[in-house]
């Protein structure tokens, strides 16, 4: 088995062996991806490793700045006529892509290139996501992500606990009892749109917008503040209030994952895309764990929707660029050179089914370092996916998520109630909707 720690060693080889290879004429092209930081140097590697596995195809990945940057450079290339071939696209670019006509459709590209691709072969959870309505894959799923709960459990034992809350309920009780024990922050939380609504609804099957969460069309209201979501909401703001809770973010002095990995909060929310960043920032003796997100009802738990991003084939490339972008996508979406790489390297998950036994037979979750990642796989397939827990496909999502941030930070701040916060929110993201509508006026999600 390929370990984590050698991969530097062996990028350095095999850039070496590509620079040499580079006076071949090598057919090249462009990938452009949206990760930063050390998520994004293991994109940048495995680039390296797939340039040096073979010599007639030759990869430029470049990193675009963060997700966000990435789905408007490539909106804006497109229009200019320099797009990159393969683009890595956040989930919630799903719709703005699927209306682009920017898209060669990955299952069509997977025919045309002889790609063989099992699609039933996705974990439904995930696939679903990144689907159309009627189930045709656009684009190949690649690192992925699911919300979890991590949990300190020194902090539990102190309050006579050798288990993490399952439910909302059982979590202020505990909260309240580490208050009475001296744990001055029993949970963290931040102004996260994506964990604090999105994951919150599908767990407990609500729906965050009409038409089956937009799936049904372009049609579709959110209708967040006519759900739980805002009781929701409410039990945060109380726990703040009776100091059992405490925001985190870096305008607060430290991020949630660093107030947890310092032990200063005992427990959060968060994608097990950073289980890694832990292990490697946590203080010396932080005992901690993950298990699924508490919910409303311990016997209605339904799965979680996926997080992450997935690799678009743009329009408009030569056949010799397709040709080399089929390549690369085989080699990303292997077992081995693909899912198995991506998982060891990072904290995100296996996308697959037997990519997923494959590490499990490998004895991959039993060594400490990765002990509890398959707790996200528990959370994706924790129930049949249903209309309101395939994913959400509304149009300029990102500003609706920007919209739970203000509802947030203002009742947070005592400017306005919880109710009237949150409805001001979904006010304004309708009218984003009824925006995107119109900008795409007779279009149809396919």
């Amino acid at each position: 088995m390929m370990k984590p720690y050698i991969l530097g060693a062996i990028s350095c080889s095999l850039l070496a062996l590509a620079s040499a290879a580079n006076a071949n004429d090598r057919i090249k092209f462009d990938f452009w991806h949206g990760l930063t930081g050390q998520l994004g140097e293991v994109v940048e590697r495995q680039c390296a490793l797939f340039n040096g596995s073979q010599t007639e195809y030759e990869v430029t990945c470049t990193g675009q700045g963060g997700y966000d940057m990435a789905e408007q450079n490539t909106i804006a290339a497109f229009r200019a006529g320099e797009q990159p071939t393969i683009v890595q696209m956040y989930e919630i670019g799903t719709v703005n892509f699927m209306l682009s006509g920017a898209i060669y459709p990955a299952n069509q590209f997977a025919k045309d290139h002889g790609l063989d691709i099992d699609w039933s072969a996705y974990f439904p959870g995930i696939a679903n996501y990144y689907a159309t309505s009627t189930g045709e894959m656009w684009s190949f799923p690649y690192n992925s992500s699911t919300a979890v709960f991590y949990w300190n459990k020194d902090a539990w034992a102190k309050i006579g606990k050798d288990h993490a809350p399952q439910t909302w309920d059982e979590l202020g009780a505990d909260l309240a009892a580490m208050k009475e024990a001296g744990i001055e922050c029993g949970f963290a939380f931040d102004y996260d749109a994506w964990m604090n609504l999105e994951q919150f609804s599908a767990v407990n099957a609500l729906p965050v917008a009409t038409m089956d969460n937009g799936y049904g069309g372009l049609g579709a209201e959110v209708t967040f503040h006519e759900t739980p979501f805002v009781d929701h909401m409410q039990r945060y703001k109380d726990w703040v209030d009776q100091g059992f809770a405490r925001v985190q973010t870096q305008q607060t002095g430290k991020s949630l994952v660093q107030a947890f990995a310092d032990g200063t909060c005992a427990s959060m929310v968060h994608t097990i895309g950073n289980h890694s960043v832990i292990k490697d920032t946590q203080v010396d003796g932080l005992n901690w764990d993950v298990t699924l997100m508490p919910v409303i009802d311990v016997d209605n738990r339904h799965n979680s929707i996926v997080g992450g991003a997935a690799l678009w084939v743009l329009q408009g490339k030569s056949p010799e660029e397709y040709k080399a972008a089929a390549a690369f996508l085989a080699y990303v979406t292997g077992a081995e050179t693909g899912e198995r790489y991506m998982v060891e390297n990072t904290g995100y998950i296996p996308v697959t089914l037997p990519g997923f036994e494959l590490l499990k037979n490998s004895g991959f979750y039993e060594q400490d370092r990765f002990r509890g990642r398959e707790v996200a796989i528990a959370s994706l397939t924790a129930s049949d996916v249903t209309p309101l827990t395939r994913g959400i496909r509304l149009g300029n999502h990102i500003a609706i998520r920007n919209e739970i941030r203000t509802a947030m930070e203002t009742f947070l701040s005592g400017k306005a109630d919880v109710k009237t916060a949150v409805t001001e929110a979904a006010e304004r993201s309708n009218q984003t909707l009824r925006r995107f509508e119109q900008t795409y006026r007779g279009a149809e999600l396919p």
